[in-house]
């Protein structure tokens, strides 16, 4: 590894022990303060610094991850503490619990069946372990993307999306699950099976968003409405769309870490576009509800997948292709190649120089 990324390494270690301070801060004086108004005003400080810590980092899989957990997760987390709501009340018993709680995309699962249980654990390092292997040989197809139809490049692109960020957000959460013994709950529930928009959004596509979008953003709206304006009937439906503005007003934000470039705000359009698809949806589905009819799931998650895949073309990956973002990542999929290779030993070594290269 050359001397930039060792410089990155220690930019990522001091933004962390930094990250890490600020939560102490927030146990031992925010905590301290009665909710409201007065303990948000004592976290201004730490959510200007959550905001500003991963502009220090530049690479994309130590900076993407990092701007995810404290720019977006880490300040609604703490919004929510502030009110006494959230992942971190109740305050957990300790400050360690504490600190992976605030930092990391991790939520404690409530007690459930204890065979269905047993049954989850038993498929999950099946599963994990094919998924890995997948990524593994997308990242190798990456080698020949000039040969390759757009179309499967575009699928490509896709799935390491997908991949690579549940394998990140599981490997994350093992640690805490193997010191702690905290059991998780799951960051996805294997999208590729969603039947509906409403199913991919609401019950299967990155749980930790949903889990703090809901009381952060998707309940206050629905109170709101249901006493003001449209009344308990409707009042869901303003409190959807806040939801999909928010959380594509928060990629857009991201997005900026990605690429240092102007928001195009084609981004915060496609979450718009999914928000309003996905209410006319269920409005759809409960007109139709008393007549028994309904798509066959295979059809419906056909057109589902579809759908988020055109839409997806169109407005989420094309800020991220124009600003070289997959190339980053493509590249330093690369260097992370060679710095394993130059760390085992040669036994373990069989790929010729050849096929250790990615681009």
């Amino acid at each position: 590894m050359d001397d930039h990324g060792n410089d990155e390494i220690r930019n990522f270690i001091k933004v962390w022990i930094k990250a890490v301070a600020c939560i102490c801060y927030c146990y031992y004086i925010s905590a301290r303060i009665p909710k409201g108004i007065m303990r948000f005003i004592s976290l201004f400080p730490i959510f200007y610094l959550f905001t500003i810590l991963p502009l220090d980092l530049h690479s994309f899989h130590l900076g993407a991850p990092t701007t995810f957990f404290l720019v977006w997760l880490g300040n609604f987390k703490l919004i929510l503490f502030s009110l006494d709501e959230g992942p971190l009340y109740p305050p957990p018993p300790n400050l360690f619990h504490f600190i992976s709680i605030a930092s990391l995309p991790i939520k404690i699962k409530q007690k459930q069946n204890p065979s269905h249980q047993t049954t989850q654990k038993s498929n999950r390092p099946i599963l994990f372990t094919i998924k890995a292997l997948i990524l593994a040989i997308v990242i190798q197809m990456y080698e020949y993307r000039p040969y390759l139809h757009p179309v499967i490049t575009f699928s490509l692109y896709c799935l390491n999306m997908y991949l690579g960020l549940e394998i990140v957000l599981a490997l994350v959460a093992i640690p805490v699950r193997a010191i702690f013994g905290f059991e998780l709950e799951p960051q996805f529930n294997e999208p590729y099976l969603s039947t509906s928009l409403q199913d991919f959004w609401g019950r299967r596509w990155n749980l930790m968003v949903t889990g703090i979008l809901r009381p952060t953003v998707y309940f206050p709206v629905r109170r709101m409405f249901t006493v003001t304006v449209v009344g308990p009937r409707w009042a869901w439906l303003p409190g959807l769309l806040a939801v999909f503005l928010v959380s594509g007003l928060m990629h857009e934000v991201v997005y900026y870490y990605f690429t240092r470039a102007n928001p195009t705000w084609e981004v915060t359009w496609f979450f718009v576009l999914q928000g309003m698809c996905t209410a006319a949806e269920i409005v759809v589905k409960k007109a139709v509800v008393d007549h028994r009819w309904r798509l066959h799931r295979l059809v419906s998650g056909a057109l589902t997948l579809g759908f988020l895949a055109v839409t997806g073309d169109w407005l989420f990956f094309p800020q991220l292709l124009r600003n070289g973002v997959h190339e980053k990542g493509i590249k330093e999929y690369a260097l992370l190649f060679d710095f394993v290779k130059a760390n085992l030993p040669p036994t373990y070594i069989h790929l010729s120089p050849q096929k250790s290269k990615l681009i």
